[in-house]
């Protein structure tokens, strides 16, 4: 990809984020809101440029799965996905004329088969994406859920996910991706 080629999807990229985002914030209340910034390779931006540019969300959108205990959430649904070695909320990409939250659904079902009824969003993050000169935003939206079903079955067709399991909030693994946004969430919820 030429340098110019490259400016100019992170300019599409860039604009399709923005929308998403706004379209999110928008349609939702009561979540929290982060930024991040993530410097990646040259190759790496690329990838996520065009991902972003064809949806908004570079890493496809997520859930809080949570177990309450009287009115309040109790425990949090994570999985273990061997391609970054943490526990993760359940979620994954995009596909084509899915919207963010038929995707979390999607992705809950065959990280960990359990049914959810969604409450709305908890969580959005604008995420800036750098390589050299180049920069990029991305969204990653994260809906909350309350389980309607507590027995978790893996049935993961990219064999990513290697089990799924119930935590307390106060027991999280310390591998925990964003590990603190999630005790965030938890602590707003209360």
């Amino acid at each position: 990809m030429t340098v110019d080629e490259c400016w100019f999807l992170s300019r599409e990229a860039d604009q399709r984020a923005q929308r998403a985002y706004h379209d999110l914030t928008d349609r939702y209340d009561d979540y929290i809101a982060f930024e991040r910034t993530e410097r990646v390779s040259r190759g790496r931006f690329e990838r996520l440029a065009r991902r972003v540019r064809d949806c908004g969300a570079p890493y496809g959108a997520h859930t809080v799965v949570h177990r309450e205990a009287d009115g309040a959430p109790d425990e949090l649904l994570l999985v273990r996905h061997e391609g970054v070695d943490l526990w993760v909320l359940p979620g994954g990409c995009v596909e084509r004329e899915e919207s963010y939250r038929q995707t979390a659904r999607r992705e809950l079902g065959e990280e960990a088969g359990v049914d959810a009824t969604y409450d709305g969003l908890a969580m959005v993050t604008r995420l800036t994406i750098r390589s050299g000169e180049y920069e990029t935003t991305g969204v990653l939206p994260v809906f909350a859920a309350r389980a309607e079903s507590f027995a978790p079955e893996v049935t993961d067709p990219d064999c990513e996910i290697s089990a799924a399991r119930w935590f307390g909030f106060d027991e999280l693994p310390a591998d925990t991706r964003d590990r603190e946004d999630l005790l965030a969430w938890h602590a707003e919820a209360h």
